[in-house]
């Protein structure tokens, strides 16, 4: 335990004895027995308490303002991007009532923007320019089996015309050659030209490899008589002549079976000056809960997802240049689970943590290691425990990015699983062989934690439930401030609000962190009462917050120079201690890959401070980011906001 960890204790007990011997020594009637919450509400609001444990406080926001916030982000005008699309409502989804609004934490001003397409579920990351990419979403809701009224499943199209591709519209008819069933298909699809393969050696033809497409497709009529059990072969109505002869279909089974989600291929920029989406080029890939993670020359790689058929896209991962707009695949195939956790590295690479938000096989993918996107290569990472538990688990590159150690934090079964675990799990990536261990446990075990990254380097770790979707009336009402140095987990003042499903946490630049989301399955403990989406947002000021006075930061550049420096005026520069840079966060499904805190070297001079911008570009990547100096007793300044091209 370091000095500070411990006087910190130490205060906290001073300060609980010292409350209660007041209260035993008076007689006034607003003493309130320990345990009610009129006592509760006092011992919370004594400025002591708050200095140790920070507080927590609810947003008032107008009824008609709120929303069902499923992803958040913080733009570099100090606003924050909250979005919801159709919020997990499937009545939303078929009225095409999408939402986007802008939330301004200082004015406290909220704004409707208009939304393009259902972008639940998407994929986002801040870009160089200071815009936010999404990409994916929604393009149809699952139905769970037993709600499914038309046979449905997977069209395989076949072209094996080696001269021209085909395009075949949607509402295409499919009719089985052995079952005499017909489908129709749900929407477009462009099967590419047969590929000729010829003899290596010899030069000679060999064979016509025909292109492939796949498409969803439907029976025309409601009914388990339309199902199929085995595969077939599928003559395509319409067509005529060569396109007859060299196009088909072949499925395997067609069922009332349960329909997972299918995602989109929509791309945007959401521009935070002109506050409005830009489209740009669609990914290759449909995809509903992809990640995306900035590359160390500014280029975007987007993994994952369910395509528009609802299957896990199979590998094939793709590049989005902002330069271009446009997409590109990479040339060899890697698949992960849904919303992998994945962080660039001052090498280049790409840790993959082993955290996800589910949707994928529970033995392909899953295993935790370092990723080398030009070669493809992946070197697996030994010790994790709780391997099967990794589902809804948060991961946060611990505070400062240069040494590169990593946090992952609870995490459940896969799927519905009830089981969950109370781990965190620590890993040192420089060192020359690395590998996880444990750090400080919970409590209790913890699916969907938020964990944002501090100024003064602490890490919050916060909310999730013990259960799927918070089942059993599990929501966990804990927060704790972890202390890389220390390797300390320590419990601070608990939040009012669950959240678990659909929830996450965003540092804002004053230094206090705004919490969002949560989409309980049920309301009760046995079960019984259909959950409700929790629309209030809760404010999280933290310790550092009610000690000191702020230092004062102002001036100074707004741009510097990967491995340049800037100049910046505190009235406090002889006490500052710390300079760190921090990457505004886009958060989602308890992932957030975008947030780190850079560490800058810099010199005092009267009340001056002049910081070093490192040169690594996979450290630092392009972007904006907010600036804090920390001063001697751990109390941060306000962000100014800062522009590495």
């Amino acid at each position: 335990m370091n000095d500070r960890a411990g006087r910190r204790r130490a205060r906290r007990l001073a300060i609980g004895t010292a409350v209660v011997i007041a209260l035993a020594g008076m007689n006034g009637p607003w003493l309130y027995r320990v345990g009610t919450e009129k006592y509760h509400q006092y011992q919370i609001n004594k400025p002591e308490y708050k200095a140790e444990n920070g507080k927590w406080e609810i947003v008032d926001f107008p009824e008609e303002y709120r929303l069902n916030t499923i992803h958040a982000a913080l733009l570099h005008t100090g606003k924050v991007l909250l979005i919801a699309g159709s919020g997990n409502n499937q009545d939303n989804f078929d009225a095409k009532k999408y939402d986007t609004r802008i939330w301004d934490p200082v004015k406290g001003t909220i704004k409707k923007v208009p939304t393009p397409n259902d972008l639940f579920c998407t994929g986002h990351t801040q870009l160089s320019n200071g815009n936010l990419l999404i990409a994916g979403g929604t393009k149809r809701y699952e139905k769970l089996k037993g709600d499914v009224t038309k046979a449905g499943g997977l069209m395989i199209v076949h072209n094996e015309n080696p001269d021209e591709p085909i395009t075949l519209p949607a509402g295409t008819k499919f009719t089985g050659k052995e079952n005499g069933k017909t489908f129709v298909s749900k929407d477009p699809v462009l099967v590419p030209r047969a590929k000729k393969v010829f003899d290596k050696a010899t030069g000679e033809f060999l064979r016509n490899d025909p292109g492939l497409g796949r498409i969803y497709v439907e029976a025309q009529k409601k009914g388990a008589k339309y199902q199929t059990g085995t595969q077939d072969n599928y003559r395509i109505q319409g067509l005529s002549g060569a396109d007859a002869r060299n196009t088909y279909g072949i499925a395997q089974k067609i069922a009332l079976d349960k329909k997972d989600f299918q995602g989109i291929r929509d791309a945007y920029e959401f521009d935070p000056v002109a506050e409005k989406y830009i489209k740009v080029d669609p990914m290759h890939e449909a995809r509903w809960y992809p990640t995306l993670t900035t590359l160390g020359n500014g280029k975007i790689l987007s993994v994952s997802g369910l395509d528009d058929i609802g299957q896990l896209v199979p590998g094939k991962n793709e590049v989005y240049d902002p330069k271009t707009k446009k997409w590109t695949y990479l040339t060899k195939v890697r698949q992960f689970p849904t919303y992998p956790a994945l962080f660039p590295l001052e090498n280049g690479k790409i840790f993959y943590s082993g955290s996800n938000a589910g949707y994928g096989p529970d033995n392909v993918g899953r295993d935790p290691g370092v990723w080398d996107v030009e070669t493809n290569k992946f070197s697996k990472l030994p010790g994790l425990s709780d391997p099967k538990l990794m589902e809804t688990s948060g991961t946060v590159l611990l505070p400062p990015a240069q040494d590169e150690k990593y946090m992952v934090i609870g995490g459940g079964g896969v799927g519905e699983s009830k089981e969950s675990s109370e781990k965190t799990r620590i890993i040192d990536l420089q060192d020359d062989a690395p590998k996880f261990v444990n750090g400080p446990s919970l409590e209790k075990g913890t699916r969907y934690p938020q964990a944002s990254v501090l100024p003064d380097d602490s890490v919050l770790v916060s909310g999730g439930s013990e259960d799927y979707r918070g089942r059993g009336d599990s929501n966990i009402l804990q927060a704790h401030l972890y202390r890389p140095g220390a390797n300390e987990l320590d419990r601070v003042a608990d939040p009012l609000v669950g959240r678990n499903y659909h929830s996450g946490s965003i540092l804002l630049p004053d230094g206090r962190v705004m919490f969002f989301g949560s989409d309980s399955l049920y309301a009760d403990k046995a079960n019984t009462k259909p959950g409700k989406f929790e629309q209030r947002i809760e404010i999280y000021t933290p310790p550092y917050l009610y000690r000191d006075a702020q230092p004062s930061l102002s001036g100074g550049p707004q741009t510097i120079e990967r491995g340049g420096t800037g100049t910046f005026t505190s009235q406090h520069a002889s006490s500052i201690e710390n300079v760190r840079l921090i990457r505004p966060s886009a958060s989602t499904h308890v992932t957030d890959v975008d947030q780190r805190s850079v560490k800058l070297d810099f010199k005092k001079s009267g009340d001056k401070i002049t910081v070093d911008v490192p040169t690594n570009r996979n450290l630092v990547p392009s972007g904006w980011y907010m600036l804090f100096v920390t001063d001697d007793q751990g109390t941060p300044s306000k962000a100014q906001w800062v522009r590495v091209p």
